[in-house]
């Protein structure tokens, strides 16, 4: 399985302005968040990139892209109704194909060779099927992710069968349906915002689309998925960083620069700070 398509989902409310935000790359560049991910998924091999964003933000994101602009084509998701139809919006670009997909308000800083994208590649056109990049997590942050549940896959590490996926589930419900063999007590594997799906996905959502029904998640999609068709979750090697969250922008940034050329200067700037707020702390 080739996958040579991506899509990266940027037409959430909360979300659209995030990937136009500047940071400091880990080659010491100023970047966008758009520019970084989009070198993500170039890295990984694909060949045509879609973006999908509000109506009326294209100039702004054509912009953000640099000399990358180019290589997007750029689809709008009309109403703001969820993820599973921002990427149903991009049914056209996929076609029959496989396609990596990532949210736009997600960073990644890998700790292999390969970056997380071409990891999630790679699995999956050994594979032939659809993968899920996954993290444990601990249950305290499920409000904010799909988690999925299932087992090891025999003899493979890291990689999962899935069999259960819910959207943003609460401890309870986790507990009950979405236990995977072998991770610490508390933690579930969470989606990591980044998917290479095979073309039932956007069949279905297509499906969902021409009947009318509102309020249906991605999540409920891969849900099906698992009983449709084989489907594995892949515990990447490498940190997701969401930068919607508060201090997400601060947190991603210090992951680039920890891991990038500069680091020995922001350890040493980061000490410093911590010094003079040791110093400046009054005595008990």
């Amino acid at each position: 399985m080739q996958i040579k398509k991506a899509v990266i989902t940027a037409a959430g409310k909360s979300q659209r302005t995030l990937p136009l935000q500047t940071l400091v790359d880990r080659d010491g560049q100023q970047k966008t968040a758009l520019t970084i991910i989009v070198e993500e998924v170039l890295k990984a091999g694909t060949e045509e990139v879609c973006v999908v964003i509000c109506p009326g933000d294209q100039d702004a994101y054509r912009a953000a892209a640099g000399s990358h602009a180019s290589r997007l084509q750029f689809v709008e998701q009309p109403a703001p109704l969820g993820y599973g139809h921002a990427v149903q919006c991009a049914a056209a670009f996929t076609a029959a194909d496989p396609f990596l997909l990532l949210v736009g308000d997600h960073l990644y800083v890998s700790r292999a060779e390969k970056n997380c994208a071409q990891q999630l590649v790679q699995a999956a056109s050994a594979e032939s099927c659809s993968v899920s990049a996954v993290q444990a997590t601990h249950e305290s942050k499920l409000p904010f992710y799909g988690a999925a549940g299932g087992r090891p896959a025999p003899g493979r590490p890291r990689l999962y069968q899935i069999e259960t996926v819910l959207e943003k589930p609460t401890p309870t419900e986790a507990e009950q349906k979405l236990i995977v063999p072998g991770l610490r007590a508390g933690r579930y594997l969470c989606f990591f915002g980044m998917h290479v799906l095979t073309p039932m996905v956007m069949e279905r959502l297509k499906e969902i689309a021409v009947a009318g029904t509102t309020g249906v998640t991605l999540s409920a999609v891969l849900n099906a998925l698992a009983s449709r068709e084989r489907y594995l979750g892949l515990e990447l090697l490498g940190r997701r960083y969401d930068i919607g969250l508060k201090y997400g922008l601060l947190t991603a940034q210090l992951a680039l620069a920890l891991d990038g050329r500069d680091r020995d200067e922001v350890l040493s700037n980061l000490v410093e700070m911590l010094a003079v707020r040791w110093e400046q702390t009054p005595a008990a």
